[in-house]
């Protein structure tokens, strides 16, 4: 195919993973990516002139300027290499220009990822590591517990949700979920919001950001848990109250947060800032707790995800100019 005949996509918030992965899935050079270091918001929607499709991740504003004026330079289509779409005003995009997005590359990365984070929390390996590098082998401070026999409430049971459930029964741990829609034909149980808040001694994440879910874990919900709960969330950030989740930390109300998203992660997270003044206390303030461990949304970022975030994104572009539709395209 001709250079000029072939589809054109402007990526927004490249980084050197996502050239690698998207180069090798478009190895045979089927459509033209031009890879932007910036992020996609109204002062650089000016750079997706003359594209046919912007390819865009989660900290990308996607509102309805930013639609207006895509469909204004003629993109015909936004596809998102990720799985939520909360960063995208879908009802503006209707009738205007496509969404897509990447519905599952990897649950096992992220529901490893998750288990990862929490072990490392609740048994202070990450403590443990930074002491023997000091040659300090003492145990002082390092107790931990028992996953055993513990209760855990795993809120959205989607593939990912599913996955941590099947990692969490190999610890031995008792399962009780939520899930606005409940599935069918398994055999753990499923509870009211309340009764999690109630009876987990931990609780992780793994539902989409709605109006509805939107700090569905506040100063009401944080009073509602177990003393000393341990808190999981490597879904989206804005699904717990950073501010509320600081003060359950600091009246010893939440034992231990482990967090791979943060609500106001936009500016901050995928990027180094180690050599500038920081400036969101919230998150400073949560970092520097011992009880804290917080990734900067990598829960996502393994070999086998990018490739099928790469190839299904692709796909997904290629299935929607050449039948006007794809089978991950998001509607209202």
């Amino acid at each position: 195919m001709a250079d000029n005949t072939k589809l054109k996509i402007a990526f927004f918030d490249a980084k050197d993973y996502d050239i690698s992965s998207f180069d090798a899935a478009n190895e045979a050079g089927d459509v033209k990516i031009k890879y932007f270091e910036t992020k996609l918001d109204e002062d650089t929607v000016k750079l997706a002139k003359g594209y046919d499709v912007v390819c865009v991740f989660v900290n990308d504003t996607v509102n309805e300027k930013v639609i207006n004026a895509l469909v204004k330079k003629g993109v015909k289509l936004i596809a998102l290499r990720c799985a939520g779409f909360n960063n995208v005003d879908v009802k503006a995009a209707q009738g205007k220009i496509g969404v897509v997005r990447v519905p599952a590359y990897s649950p096992y990365a992220v529901a490893e990822h998750a288990m990862a984070l929490l072990l490392t929390s609740i048994r202070r390996i990450h403590k443990s590591y930074i002491r023997t590098k000091d040659f300090n082998f003492s145990l002082n401070g390092l107790m931990g517990f028992d996953l055993h026999g513990k209760t855990v409430g795993v809120v959205g049971t989607g593939k990912i949700g599913r996955v941590f459930i099947d990692i969490c029964r190999g610890f031995g741990m008792n399962v009780i979920a939520y899930d606005k829609f409940p599935a069918k034909d398994v055999d753990y149980e499923y509870v009211d919001l309340k009764e999690i808040w109630k009876r987990s001694d931990i609780i992780s994440f793994h539902c989409p950001l709605t109006e509805e879910t939107y700090h569905m874990v506040d100063e009401k919900s944080i009073k509602k848990m177990k003393k000393g709960v341990v808190l999981v969330n490597t879904s989206r950030g804005a699904l717990i109250d950073a501010d509320a989740l600081l003060d359950g930390i600091r009246n010893r109300h939440v034992g231990a947060a482990c967090l791979d998203v943060y609500e106001e992660e936009a500016d901050v997270f995928f990027e180094d800032r180690s050599g500038h003044i920081f400036e969101d206390d919230t998150l400073a303030r949560l970092i520097s707790m011992p009880n804290v461990i917080v990734t900067s949304h990598q829960a996502f970022l393994t070999q086998e995800a990018l490739t099928n975030i790469a190839s299904t994104t692709l796909g997904n572009i290629s299935e929607y100019f050449n039948t006007g539709k794809c089978a991950n395209e998001v509607t209202v």
